[in-house]
């Protein structure tokens, strides 16, 4: 299925941003850390800290991806302002079977031809201080009849980088693109 969204990436390369190719290797390899899920087990949840906890007992791991791509942020004159992620979803840690991708919404597509879109609930710190937080996101509408539908909560965990710049900017709306790893778990109601 080819994206509506004009931001379209492909296996490594962001058509609207330019990243550094090295920096995007290391947090390939760094996207290798455990899950706290078996591989190719999608159907069990992360542990996680009680505030990303998904409400109720009948929400349950429908997929997990991991993402590869950068966090999008702009210089505002006395801070940066995030703007929205641009990123890969694939299907192991390594970045092999590109799965769909992820953009501003924060929207979640499927190369299975479905989409959520999404509102943050809460966050978590990541155990890293130099990652941005772990969130719970609740669906607000998932369409389509592949891998993302009826989609209720996503959790994003285990993240690496993408935290805004430490160093000033030097012009107003000037963009930084700081490359990040995570994983998505999709819920469902369990019938």
């Amino acid at each position: 299925m080819k994206s509506s969204h004009p931001r379209r990436i492909g296996y490594g390369f962001f058509s609207t941003t330019s990243l550094v190719v090295p920096g995007l290797a290391l947090l390939v390899g760094a996207c290798t850390l455990p899950s706290h899920a078996e591989p190719g087990n999608d159907n069990r949840a992360p542990e996680v800290p009680t505030a990303i906890q998904v409400p109720g007992e009948t929400n349950k791991v429908h997929f997990h991806t991991y993402a590869v791509g950068v966090q999008i942020y702009t210089w505002s004159g006395t801070n940066w302002v995030f703007k929205f992620p641009e990123a890969g979803l694939f299907a192991d840690a390594g970045a092999h079977g590109e799965v769909g991708i992820h953009y501003a919404g924060p929207t979640w597509e499927s190369e299975s031809g479905s989409k959520v879109v999404g509102v943050a609930v809460t966050n978590a710190p990541s155990p890293s201080p130099t990652a941005i937080p772990w969130l719970l996101i609740r669906a607000v509408s998932a369409e389509g009849p592949g891998i993302f539908a009826n989609t209720t909560y996503v959790q994003r965990v285990n993240t690496v980088g993408g935290k805004a710049p430490t160093t000033a900017g030097t012009t107003v709306g000037q963009v930084a693109n700081v490359p990040y790893t995570a994983e998505y778990y999709f819920y469902r109601t369990a019938p």
